[in-house]
């Protein structure tokens, strides 16, 4: 368990995504100054097999919009403006700084991380699994090495809606804490029961659920089974009391200020 006398921990989804264009270093800089207990980013393999942050499988924001992160070279990546297209899009909030903003690398994230004044500050690094059993193990196990290089076991946490490559994460290293994803979809699909005990087997130490689907129930049924829970996406302060009186671990916000106030 990731130890913390906070209930719930804000965690920056996609960093400060309301205020700062998202999976950014800007972004993940501003959530840990606003006070997010820590952030939550996605990750993919580029082709040289460099896990680097990005949500969508091709590159968005930049008018390249049919270049496929896995057929582009990490070093590559780097060089693409994914900041200028916030300041156009919300001119309130726009900052010099955004326009220089390009697709960090996880090391480049993590190495952000070691230069907090808290080492205390958590990440959740959702794995971008496909259909191709091979590459989503690619994927586990290049971000399980990174972990390690950095020694990050205690402070980060893998998820995915992917189960098979969440129980990858376990089988390459026991230590590094795991989470299930669960939205609508998902859930339209799976009973209570069958939600908890897919998380199980895939050996998840969390339970991260849309908050549509977030009831006392499925909550409830977690922690009788010794799992952390985490909502998600909220943006609502009202939530807090809920997710106090349901002893939810996490809330994961675009605007960790809002929900800090």
């Amino acid at each position: 368990m990731i130890v913390s006398n906070k209930s719930p921990l804000i965690i920056g989804h996609r960093g400060a995504s309301a205020v700062a264009p998202e999976n950014t270093l800007a972004s993940f800089a501003r959530a840990f100054r606003d006070g997010a207990d820590g952030i939550e980013l996605d990750v993919r393999l580029a082709r040289d097999g460099v896990p680097v942050v990005i949500h969508d499988a091709t590159v968005p924001h930049t008018g390249l919009r049919k270049r496929r992160v896995a057929r582009t070279p990490s070093e590559k990546l780097r060089q693409f403006d994914v900041g200028s297209w916030f300041n156009r899009a919300y001119r309130r909030l726009a900052r010099l700084e955004y326009t220089r903003q390009t697709i960090p690398t996880l090391d480049d994230v993590f190495r952000l991380l070691a230069n907090q004044p808290s080492n205390e500050l958590i990440v959740y690094v959702e794995l971008k699994a496909g259909r191709a059993r091979k590459k989503n193990d690619e994927l586990a196990a290049a971000v399980v090495e990174l972990v390690a290089r950095h020694q990050l076991q205690s402070r980060v946490v893998v998820i995915s809606f992917n189960l098979p490559t969440v129980a990858k994460i376990k089988e390459l290293d026991s230590s590094i804490r795991t989470g299930a994803l669960f939205g609508p979809r998902q859930r339209a699909l799976k009973s209570t029961r069958q939600i908890i005990a897919a998380a199980i087997a895939s050996g998840a130490n969390e339970v991260l659920l849309h908050h549509r689907i977030a009831t006392k129930r499925i909550i409830d049924s977690a922690h009788e089974l010794r799992l952390e829970t985490a909502v998600w996406t909220v943006d609502d302060p009202r939530w807090l009391a809920r997710a106090r009186s349901l002893q939810i671990s996490a809330i994961i916000t675009n605007h960790p200020a809002k929900m800090l106030v």
